[in-house]
């Protein structure tokens, strides 16, 4: 469904712009990680959250908990997403269970460390399909049922090392770079149909131990952002959700960085 050239959008009240009363929202990854805070805070804005997970159970199940304990709807579904077909399957359960598909937030991935020159190719393999090809898959499968009904959202979670590499991660910074000009690719072919589809790139963010296990990272980050501190999950959430919202409606085709400054910093 193409929209009329031309036509007015009507701006809706203040009050609706972080409205999700109703919406069906898929998150991926969200069984750990700022993923579970990603569901929880869209919980809150209103939406019925579908909570993606592949080997979190226990923790997808606790966010469904902890949503439903503050009032809202959510239901966990398990899928491995590497695998073919299981992106169209897991988006056909949501659509199933929940009604047609508003958002996706595409934040799955993972992040192995490998050098560069002891890297193996299954290193590389593993690593764009956990971060790229799941990204693509399920934008394909969520992007069709949006596109055919004139309307949807998508969110790609990317990362600051899509623009500034970081020792032994070449293969994670390659995919979220790929998974940047598919956001943009994505934006122009669906933009006609009424589909926008932007970005998050975090960078380093809060999670239980991190100060303990990489302190002198830590306060090199803080030391580097302008800011002065790293992100919270919540950054990550509410940058999402102001992505997926009627506030973003003329909005498609961009990233927004969620990193303090530290990319703004200068270099010398």
């Amino acid at each position: 469904m193409r929209r009329k050239a031309g036509a007015k959008a009507v701006a809706p009240a203040v009050r609706e712009l972080l409205d999700f009363t109703g919406r069906v929202t898929l998150v991926t990854g969200a069984g750990s990680g700022f993923g579970r805070v990603i569901a929880r805070r869209f919980a809150e804005a209103g939406a019925r959250v579908a909570v993606h997970y592949r080997g979190s159970r226990d923790g997808a199940e606790a966010v469904v908990r902890e949503i439903a304990a503050a009032g809202g709807e959510a239901r966990s579904f398990a899928a491995d997403l590497t695998v073919e077909g299981e992106p169209e399957r897991l988006v056909d359960e949501v659509v199933a269970a929940f009604g047609p598909l508003g958002a996706l937030v595409n934040n799955a991935g993972g992040y192995p460390l490998a050098d560069l020159l002891q890297m193996k190719a299954a290193d590389w393999d593993t690593v764009l399909a956990q971060n790229l090809r799941t990204a693509l898959a399920c934008l394909q499968a969520a992007g069709r049922r949006m596109a055919a009904r004139g309307e949807g959202a998508i969110v790609n979670v990317t990362s600051i090392q899509a623009f500034r590499p970081a020792p032994a991660l070449a293969h994670y910074s390659a995919a979220k770079a790929g998974l940047e000009m598919l956001t943009r690719s994505a934006a122009l072919e669906l933009g006609p149909s009424g589909v926008r589809v932007n970005a998050v790139a975090p960078g380093l963010v809060r999670r239980e131990g991190l100060e303990r296990a990489w302190p002198e990272g830590v306060a090199r980050y803080v030391a580097a952002a302008p800011l002065g501190r790293i992100a919270e999950p919540e950054d990550v959430a509410d940058a999402c959700l102001f992505l997926a919202s009627p506030a973003a409606r003329f909005v498609t085709g961009t990233t927004l960085v969620v990193d303090g400054g530290v990319l703004a910093a200068p270099a010398f």
